[in-house]
């Protein structure tokens, strides 16, 4: 990379004069041109020094500010002017105006022909450039050679921050530092402190794929940070910083970067690939498990011993967390978002839940982006963790966990009941307006087998078990049917029923006596007696809707 400052401190070019202000020239220059149109500007790409006679101008300089400003929009490192020919000197104004805008002027004498000074400038640029691919293609290399031989990660960016002699970070998509160079065991502070200053003051670093950032060092001076993307995941890629970019040792390119950031891509997705390989294995012990466990009549299996891989181990307490990343209006309709954001979430509390809950598991469940969280120990304040575990990650990542829990159980045979419970508070979770966080799974009885039976199932199901006792208006049935309730939630004894009532039992006696009439069938049959009590329940609820 060489800037126009870079060009004018060569001794070759030392008759070139700036006639700008000297912090100016740090713009980078890619290629160099010869032009006499006034609207060059629409034909060159950007980064270019132009060089002229400015021969159109001869007569007006007023109109080189147009040209400048068509320069200056096109991102031009700046402009060279031959004197002495067209323009004996440069109106002053013109350089005020320059000045004001921040583009630089160079007065190019009249002994220097143009063509003679483009082809010095171009091999200065080219063999920079060359220099910069040699460098860069032996880096690649050295980094193929460390590929070839299965290097970890953590020595793969200890070898490039040595390479590049400054110090260098690999983080994760919610900026954990993954490995560093070992340039941190030097200093007091390590790699961390770094990164959490920037991610104070960067708030949406994360947003660009190549960044600078300012931050303070040890001594609360300005250190600088470049930043790089390492895609591996579309939506949550990994980042590697390099600190003191400016020390770079010449002639270390942004290619040799990049390609540093393309081996690290191709190491983290290996990585993942295995990873997700092991998390199919778990995922299917998993379904196996539950599948087994709702069998009736199944064979006996030793779960803790065939799960001793997959983290269960001998408890008296087993309990599922269902963990679900919630969705956006945006995110719903986005598959590998959807998958991508569970994979995060999956690592995040891999890392984030071992420290706070003791003998966990984390499984993938299968054919969903969604998590089950065995916990096999008490947890008081389990709840609290968990709020405390996504509130962290959605402060780093817009992405919010919520968690279902089922009950807890004493056996490993008994997680499959759990893990149910679980579920099914996560598909209480959907019909909420609004989704907590936490959300425990409540046993509802039998009338929740009704729940999805239409309205005028229920009427008709009441209105044939109970008759006139159904949906009462009159006074006597309306007393008949709390008679009959109150006689059936006594277990049909009519001394206890009489007792409740406040009412002689020969009242009740008849009373039930005259239900079974009124019903046809008799009450203290189980069957008849299980159908009244679910009709009378069903019955006053949907009165009460």
């Amino acid at each position: 990379m060489t800037t126009l400052e870079d060009l004018l401190k060569i001794p070759r070019f030392s008759d070139l004069k700036l006639l700008t202000h000297p912090a100016q020239i740090n713009t980078i220059v890619e290629s160099i041109e010869i032009s006499e149109t006034p609207d060059v500007a629409n034909f060159i790409p950007k980064r270019i020094f132009l060089l002229t006679t400015a021969m159109v101008y001869k007569d007006n300089q007023q109109a080189l500010i147009s040209l400048i400003d068509s320069l200056k929009e096109q991102e031009a490192a700046g402009i060279g002017i031959k004197v002495g020919r067209f323009i004996e000197t440069i109106d002053p104004e013109v350089v005020a105006y320059a000045n004001k805008i921040k583009f630089p002027i160079v007065q190019v004498p009249s002994t220097q022909p143009l063509g003679a000074l483009l082809h010095q400038l171009l091999n200065y640029l080219w063999d920079t450039k060359t220099e910069q691919l040699s460098y860069a293609l032996d880096i690649q290399k050295r980094f193929s050679d460390l590929l070839i031989h299965d290097v970890s990660i953590a020595r793969f960016i200890a070898d490039f921050g040595k390479m590049i002699n400054t110090p260098v970070i690999l983080l994760s998509p919610y900026r954990k530092v993954i490995a560093h160079s070992k340039h941190f065991t030097q200093t007091s502070k390590p790699a961390e402190y770094y990164v959490e200053q920037l991610v104070e003051k960067y708030k949406s670093w994360n947003e660009d794929s190549h960044a600078s950032f300012i931050i303070d060092d040890l001594n609360q001076l300005p250190l600088q940070i470049a930043g790089f993307s390492v895609t591996v995941n579309t939506y949550f890629p990994h980042y590697l910083l390099i600190l003191n970019p400016e020390q770079v040792p010449y002639p270390m390119s942004e290619f040799a970067v990049e390609q540093a950031c393309l081996v690290l891509s191709f190491m983290l997705y290996k990585n993942q690939k295995v990873q997700e390989s092991l998390e199919l294995l778990k995922s299917d012990f998993l379904g196996q498990l539950i599948e087994h466990q709702q069998t009736p009549h199944q064979v006996q299996r030793d779960w803790l011993d065939l799960g001793a891989n997959y983290g269960l181990k001998k408890s008296t307490q087993y309990q599922i967390v269902y963990a679900v990343c919630s969705q956006t209006t945006t995110t719903a309709t986005k598959i590998k978002y959807q998958q991508e954001e569970s994979d995060v979430a999956f690592q995040w509390l891999q890392e984030s839940l071992p420290h706070r809950v003791k003998y966990t598991s984390i499984f993938k469940v299968k054919n969903t982006n969604h998590l089950a969280i065995l916990i096999q120990s008490k947890v008081n304040d389990l709840e609290q963790i968990l709020q405390e575990i996504s509130l962290e990650l959605s402060d780093k990542l817009p992405i919010t966990l919520t968690f279902s829990l089922g009950n807890l159980y004493e056996t490993a045979e008994q997680i499959a009941s759990s893990f149910i419970e679980a579920k099914t508070a996560y598909e209480e979770t959907l019909a909420m307006t609004e989704t907590p966080l936490i959300h425990r799974y409540h046993p509802k009885g039998m009338k929740s087998l009704f729940e999805k039976m239409s309205a005028e199932d229920i009427h008709y199901f009441c209105e044939t078990t109970l008759k006139e006792l159904a949906y009462p208006t009159e006074d006597s049935f309306i007393e008949l049917r709390k008679t009959l309730k109150c006689y059936l939630s006594f277990q049909c004894e009519i001394s206890k029923t009489a007792k409740e009532m406040y009412l002689h039992r020969n009242t009740i006696k008849y009373r039930i006596d005259h239900c079974a009439k009124l019903l046809g069938k008799n009450i203290q049959d189980p069957i008849n007696s299980l159908n009244l009590r679910l009709a009378l329940e069903l019955s006053e609820r949907s009165n009460q809707h």
